[in-house]
């Protein structure tokens, strides 16, 4: 009898240590737009390597591009109710939550990378980051997606005038579909994972994307025209469920927190790195390429102002703090 009970109290502390030790073991289901072998899906696979490599494989990254997970609204309701952990999405997006976030929207906020760095990673990017967190959701990050460029498949765009009248896919937020509207457009809000069944199917005419974007999801396919318009610059906000971030003991929160700061490095070098490259390989994809002339592109920026004075109304303090940073920069 002795060495039965030996036995069985020897049985149930190993399923206890085994249960402590599957209990430490974590899972972080990673979620992005974009397909594989795009910049931000290859800083999300640089994120899964170091996790995985910090943490000894006591955390698990899947990352789920092309969005397999659903849209970016669907991922943000995934996030606050914990059955998401993490996504990388524009920060604008995050409108829905905080209405702050408008300002990543802007047309011509930023002048070039460089400059929307210093932003995002300082004190003004760890603010609004800090703001999500009443909506259950923790910003530890920003990767980039770039500055976005229109495309069409009916005419070359030469002058502003030729964007006039054209069907054009937007990010579903309130100030794409003004921006568009006072250019006189047609905007068209659709989740990007049904965008190109929509460009081959003619149901709009034309996008706007970062160059590495429309190549990755083969837009050159069913677009013909590409401008080189730079008319906004996306970051992309790397961000995980509170649910699961309180989980964490200090130690994970580290690795994990670590691992965004790393990967983002690598994320926006390797996507400037690529972009003149993506412009040549577009090229022979296929696409015709046109710059606006100075006096155009000046045109296309006053026909924006208003939408920029409508929307920043309701967030004055951050447009104005926001302008602040930018005008120390440019000293």
């Amino acid at each position: 009898m002795k060495r039965v009970f030996i036995k069985t109290v020897i049985a149930s502390v190993a399923l206890a240590a085994m249960g402590v030790a599957c209990a430490q073991d974590k899972t972080i289901k990673f979620a992005n737009q974009n397909a594989v072998g795009h910049p931000i899906v290859q800083g999300m696979e640089k994120f899964k390597e170091i996790v995985e490599k910090q943490s000894g494989g006591k955390i698990k990254v899947n990352v789920f591009p092309g969005g397999a997970l659903g849209s970016d609204q669907a991922n943000v309701s995934a996030i606050q109710g914990g059955t998401l952990e993490m996504a990388a999405m524009n920060s604008g997006i995050f409108a829905s939550q905080v209405k702050d976030f408008a300002v990543f929207d802007f047309p011509f906020m930023f002048a070039n990378g460089k400059e929307a760095d210093a932003v995002v990673d300082g004190s003004f990017g760890h603010k609004m980051h800090a703001k999500l967190e009443e909506k259950g959701i923790v910003g530890l990050g920003y990767y980039e997606l770039g500055f976005r460029n229109m495309t069409n498949g009916k005419r070359a765009i030469n002058k502003v005038a030729d964007i006039e009248g054209l069907k054009l896919r937007v990010i579903p937020n309130p100030i794409n579909v003004d921006w568009v509207k006072a250019l006189g457009a047609n905007p068209t809000p659709l989740p990007f994972p049904e965008l190109y069944a929509a460009l081959e199917q003619k149901a709009v005419d034309g996008q706007e994307n970062p160059l590495a974007t429309i190549f990755g999801a083969k837009l050159f396919e069913v677009q013909k025209h590409l401008t080189l318009t730079g008319h906004q610059y996306n970051p992309q906000s790397v961000v995980i469920s509170k649910k699961f971030w309180d989980g964490l003991s200090a130690s994970e929160k580290k690795i994990v927190s670590d691992a965004v700061a790393e990967s983002a490095k690598f994320q926006r070098t390797t996507a400037r790195a690529l972009e003149a490259g993506t412009l040549e390989t577009l090229k022979k994809n296929g696409m015709e390429v046109t710059t606006l002339p100075a006096a155009e592109m000046a045109i296309l920026r006053e026909k924006m102002k208003p939408v920029i004075v409508k929307h920043g109304e309701a967030i004055a303090a951050t447009v104005t703090e926001l302008q602040a940073e930018l005008a120390k920069l440019r000293k």
